[in-house]
């Protein structure tokens, strides 16, 4: 090393770089509290290290550490008293009785996402995953709890991309089609919006239980109907009023996104609605950092999949035959593209 390269350096922080090489930690130290169930006790009120411990039998050497941490995180208070209490993120988002409960992602990261990722240097070699999330037969069992623990993420916007098609004032049936339906949360949502919707939901036989489950529990199960099978083979139907892709696109490489969007304008009727939920990047693919991480995790599970562009997305929409496709801002990190089938072409 030069003198004039110690000089140049000096001037440059190496923190950000220690604290990615940290990067893990975090993530495992939420996901530690939620399995003590942390949260949910202080959920209750402030309480005091003896009292965290009496209730999740932990040693208190081990939950000053982790409860320490979390505050540093700003995940907990801690006040002069030397309580710990919830933050209004934490209360909001960690808290297992909370409808924006999002802790159900956490508790995959030990023994599923970072086993993973230690197979990235093999992956960016060879362009290929160890195990690949496209086929039914390795992946029904992880999708089939994976998707309900997605569910709070996308409901948000699933709410508002209904509300804004105005289906309660319709009074003949709206037929919408939900393309790897997951969950059912783009369903649930514009069948909350009148009951006059009627939904298909397409996935793998095994993962359509979770939809059921969800539908059940909002109590418009009777709104739904589903077709088991891979959404790259099986017949959709036609004469759908609204045709929905809820991050399902990424997962597939562009022939096949391509294919599917020709597809869904084939099922769709004359004058309907197309709907795209992505973590889209920009068009030079130098951020959003998440999206662009996704991009790192479809090469890690998938054959071909990717993150896509807006641009890339609404050029390819038209190429399948939809007109206007434009984004629609939600309560999301992205925006949804919308489309429409033209009443005559």
């Amino acid at each position: 090393m030069t003198v004039n390269t110690i000089e140049a350096s000096s001037h440059v922080s190496p923190q950000r770089v220690l604290q990615i090489a940290w990067g893990y930690a975090p993530t495992l130290i939420v996901e530690a509290a939620l399995r003590l169930r942390i949260f949910d006790l202080l959920d209750v009120g402030p309480m005091g290290l003896s009292e965290v411990a009496e209730e999740t039998a932990a040693s208190p050497r081990g939950l000053r550490s982790l409860l320490n941490a979390l505050v540093g995180l700003e995940f907990l208070s801690k006040d002069s008293q030397a309580r710990y209490s919830l933050t209004p993120e934490s209360a909001a988002f960690l808290v297992s009785s909370r409808p924006g409960y999002l802790g159900g992602v956490y508790r995959h990261a030990p023994d599923r996402f970072l086993p993973v990722w230690s197979s990235l240097v093999d992956a960016v070699r060879t362009g290929k995953p160890k195990i690949s999330m496209n086929e039914e037969a390795p992946c029904t069992e992880f999708f089939s709890d994976f998707v309900e623990d997605l569910f709070p993420i996308n409901f948000g916007a699933a709410q508002a991309f209904a509300k804004s098609l105005d289906l309660g004032g319709r009074r003949e049936p709206t037929y919408v089609l939900d393309i790897a339906c997951g969950a059912g949360v783009w369903g649930i949502a514009l069948a909350q919006e009148s009951e006059h919707v009627r939904v298909t939901g397409v996935d793998w036989p095994g993962v359509l239980p979770a939809a059921r489950r969800m539908a059940e529990r909002f109590e418009i199960a009777d709104q739904f109907e589903f077709i088991g099978g891979d959404i790259r083979e099986t017949e959709f139907g036609a004469d759908y009023d609204i045709a929905v892709f809820g991050h399902v696109l990424h997962g597939i490489g562009e022939a096949r996104v391509r294919t599917l969007l020709s597809r869904a304008y084939g099922a769709l009727a004359p004058g309907g609605t197309i709907v795209i939920a992505e973590a889209f990047v920009n068009e030079e693919r130098t951020g959003p950092p998440q999206a662009l991480i996704h991009s790192v995790i479809m090469l890690l599970n998938t054959d071909d999949g990717d993150t896509h562009t807006l641009g890339e997305m609404q050029q390819w929409l038209i190429e399948a035959g939809f007109v206007e496709p434009r984004p629609m801002s939600v309560p999301s990190a992205y925006p949804l593209i919308v489309a429409h089938k033209p009443y005559s072409s």
